[in-house]
């Protein structure tokens, strides 16, 4: 994707048809350039009808970010955040981490319509169509240290949820640490990325991946089961609405935990646990493996594990529900275990 080729996207976002000799003029480049353009967006997975005497047109019309949008449905909240809209970037945690270390402001948001070296946890990649999905950063600032914001993912996850369920998506649900799920398929992801000193004040980046459209080809490179926002609620979605009320929710929640921490956020969290009260297997970062059930977290965020009668606290570690095991309830909790670290 050419910066030629975004322009062009602009002009068939409204999924009318656009002769080629008018995008030749707008655009101010001849007639076989419109063509190569119009190639790449196909390149780009993004449908294109080409109609001799018509011109051109989207499959799917698409709503582009802008960032007075996006301000819009943030509402009251929009004033705290310095919105910047790019067209392509390999990571908005990547460059909202260099404007950090020269003191970009607590607020500053970037989200990219196209993110070619997007990672998630782990440094795994994150693959999102262009103008399909959502791939933004949001900067903020605390006078803690690193060590005072263990759960700020998992709250992060919170603010997620809440605004995923404003937009009609009712069933979403968060896969411990950092993983929103629909329907037991993966949503969105969360990244969390911090800088500073060990007693404050610390910077953090926050990097949020949300799938709101998923192509079969997308699909079919994504290595796990996905699922989009646009099906969870059934119906198109303007892609600004959904970054704007994501915002408005993160602003509360982090000035939230700025103020007293994950606790008070913990039994909400619970309630929106995939796997809450489950048979589990959990991959430690050792690559042992060990089952038992998922009985919550910790104020901390740690996942609290029961094997056997003891109660493990895991700070790292990949869970899932163990195959052709039936899940216990929800509610089961066993007689007198002990905790270990």
């Amino acid at each position: 994707m050419t910066p030629l080729s975004f322009r062009l996207l602009r002009l068939l976002a409204d999924g009318d048809f656009h002769s080629g000799a008018a995008l030749a003029r707008t655009l101010d480049v001849s007639r076989g350039t419109v063509w190569n353009a119009v190639r790449a967006l196909e390149v780009a997975d993004l449908g294109v009808y080409k109609v001799r005497g018509r011109g051109y047109k989207l499959a799917d019309a698409v709503s582009l970010l802008e960032a007075s949008s996006v301000a819009r449905f943030a509402g009251a909240d929009a004033a705290r955040l310095s919105i910047e809209v790019a067209d392509n970037v390999a990571s908005t945690n990547s460059e909202l981490m260099k404007r950090a270390s020269v003191e970009a402001p607590a607020g500053s948001v970037i989200a990219a319509e196209w993110q070619h070296g997007g990672r998630g946890r782990m440094g795994r990649p994150w693959h999102a169509g262009v103008a399909r999905g959502l791939s933004f950063s949001v900067l903020w600032r605390y006078v803690q240290g690193a060590g005072a914001l263990a759960g700020l993912s998992l709250a992060v996850g919170v603010a997620v949820v809440r605004a995923l369920r404003e937009l009609g998506a009712a069933q979403v649900q968060l896969k411990w640490p950092n993983d929103v799920l629909w329907d037991g398929r993966k949503l969105a992801g969360i990244l969390v990325e911090l800088q500073g000193d060990a007693l404050g004040p610390s910077t953090v980046v926050i990097g949020i991946g949300l799938n709101v459209r998923l192509s079969p080809a997308m699909r079919a490179r994504i290595d796990q089961p996905a699922a989009d926002l646009e099906s969870a609620c059934e119906h198109t979605l303007d892609r600004n609405a959904v970054l704007g009320v994501m915002l408005r929710h993160l602003v509360q929640v982090l000035d939230a935990f700025g103020e007293t921490g994950f606790a008070p956020l913990r039994e909400e969290w619970e309630r929106y646990h995939a796997h809450q009260g489950l048979d589990v297997m959990v991959t430690l970062p050792s690559g042992q493996t060990d089952h038992g059930i998922a009985r919550g977290i910790a104020e901390d965020g740690a996942l609290l594990f029961q094997s056997g009668s003891a109660i493990r606290r895991l700070h790292s570690a990949e869970i899932s529900v163990r195959a052709g095991k039936p899940a216990k309830a929800r509610g089961a909790r066993a007689a007198r275990p002990r905790t270990r670290a």
